[in-house]
């Protein structure tokens, strides 16, 4: 197989997988978003889902977000871990969606990177599934099956998200990206993966990768 053969593989796979794409991390509009996407660096969307509706019945918006303080908000949002950071940072930028953006989150990477607690990723997730702009925010589900799949080196996320966005037609990174999320959940995780349910890894994985599995499992 080719690399485009490949790439072709993955999508067409993938779109019959997952023909209705569900969002993970549940939000009603662009700052919610922000803020559950914000809250899930090293935690679960599951977690977050749980959390969420806590803080957004206290504050689901900038204004009412500033109100509360920084200590408040961190008692909230305790369970998802790293609470210190988070909440500053969601107090912080909250307040710089008043002062700079009218209480609005910006449809731009760089004025989104800008924000406090707000990395690439973070500002990839928002841009694409709040506002629809192609992006590919690349998580460790995504890092994982690029390599799996001889797609990436693995080397860091940045390469990663290079070699997607080459790879992939723009058209459909939005969608892409979060199948790529879900296949990796259900059929390539990084723990108890079985290879013959991961139809993509088998058919067209590195064969490093395959090996490895294999000796594993004889051993």
């Amino acid at each position: 197989m080719t690399k485009q053969e490949k790439v072709e593989f993955v999508i067409k796979t993938l779109s019959e997988l997952y023909p209705e794409i569900p969002i993970p991390l549940d939000h009603k509009d662009p700052y919610t978003l922000l803020i559950a996407v914000l809250m899930s660096a090293q935690s679960t969307d599951v977690r977050v889902n749980q959390i969420t509706p806590l803080l957004f019945e206290r504050a689901d918006n900038p204004y009412d977000m500033v109100k509360l303080s920084v200590e408040e908000i961190r008692e909230i949002i305790k369970p998802v871990g790293l609470s210190p950071m988070k909440s500053k940072g969601i107090f912080g930028l909250s307040h710089i969606l008043i002062d700079k953006h009218n209480g609005e989150v910006p449809n731009d990477m760089e004025a989104l990177e800008a924000l406090p607690a707000v990395g690439h990723k973070t500002a990839s997730v928002v841009i694409s599934q709040a506002f629809g702009v192609p992006a590919f925010p690349v998580d460790t589900h995504i890092h994982r099956l690029m390599y799996r799949w001889n797609l990436s080196n693995g080397k860091n996320v940045t390469q990663t998200e290079k070699d997607a966005k080459r790879l992939f037609p723009k058209e459909l990174w939005n969608d892409l990206h979060l199948q790529i999320i879900w296949y990796g959940r259900e059929y390539s995780p990084a723990r108890g993966w079985n290879l013959n349910k991961d139809i993509i890894t088998k058919t067209i994985g590195r064969q490093s990768v395959i090996k490895d599995y294999l000796k594993q499992k004889k051993s």
